[in-house]
């Protein structure tokens, strides 16, 4: 299969060109660095004219309500390139229980961003993923200070995006879902026993106090970032931090 790859040079996107390639698929990177500007719609019409499917794997550069803008631009230009291209099948990465924290931008703009796709002409297929093990260090440096991290105890499932990559490599290779397919890791940890457990690790003497109001995942819910049902991968948090 010919697999246009937007956003094909970061972190998910360059380990998903890599997978496909080796299982045999012609797939090409795509991003601002190789001229193609989703937003702008710059190079988007070459880069997706005749690919059987097409990955979607840019992000918005914040986190704000600025970022709902951000996908509804950039699925409005993609859809439109496809459509115009011949393409067959549109895949999107999105966030395991988006839906359920109408409380962040962020979150609502992932839900806008599936909307749009869900509604567009294309066959398409959303993966879903919990939370990448690599934006610990982010998710800590939060909020840290000299001495502290706090932490709520907001369920969290980490997923290594070695993991991310294969699932949306595959889904991308595979007929189109017209739905959704939840992936997750193996295990669920309190964020701030996964604080405690990534800076023991490190060596970091901070210590994690919990804090129910602390950063981003503090209005989240109950346990909707997790999901027991999710397609479970096979990398656990601690052999990704060995």
């Amino acid at each position: 299969m010919k697999i246009a790859v937007i956003g094909g040079t970061g972190l998910i996107g360059s380990q998903v060109v890599k997978n496909l390639n080796a299982a045999g698929h012609e797939a090409v990177p795509h991003s601002k660095s190789t001229g193609v500007d989703i937003i702008g719609g710059q190079g988007l019409d070459e880069a997706v004219a005749g690919a059987d499917a097409v990955v979607n794997l840019t992000n918005s550069p914040t986190f704000d309500e600025a970022s709902l803008a951000f996908f509804q631009t950039s699925m409005d230009n993609l859809l439109a390139a496809a459509r115009k291209g011949g393409v067959g099948h549109l895949v999107i990465l999105s966030i395991v229980g988006a839906d359920q924290v109408p409380e962040l931008d962020y979150y609502r703009a992932k839900v806008l961003q599936e909307k749009i796709l869900a509604a567009g002409p294309i066959p398409y297929s959303i993966v879903r993923a919990t939370q990448f093990m690599d934006f610990m260090d982010a998710v800590l440096s939060w909020t840290a200070d000299a001495d502290t991290v706090r932490l709520p105890v907001t369920p969290i499932q980490p997923i290594a995006s070695k993991d991310v990559a294969a699932a949306v490599a595959e889904v991308a290779a595979g007929a189109p879902l017209n739905g959704i397919h939840n992936i997750a890791g193996p295990e669920v940890f309190p964020l701030d026993e996964l604080g405690r457990i990534t800076l023991s690790h490190k060596g970091d003497s901070r210590t994690v106090v919990t804090d129910p109001t602390a950063g981003m995942f503090a209005v989240v819910k109950g346990d909707v970032l997790t999901d027991k049902n999710a397609r479970l991968a096979p990398t656990h948090y601690a052999d990704w931090l060995s």
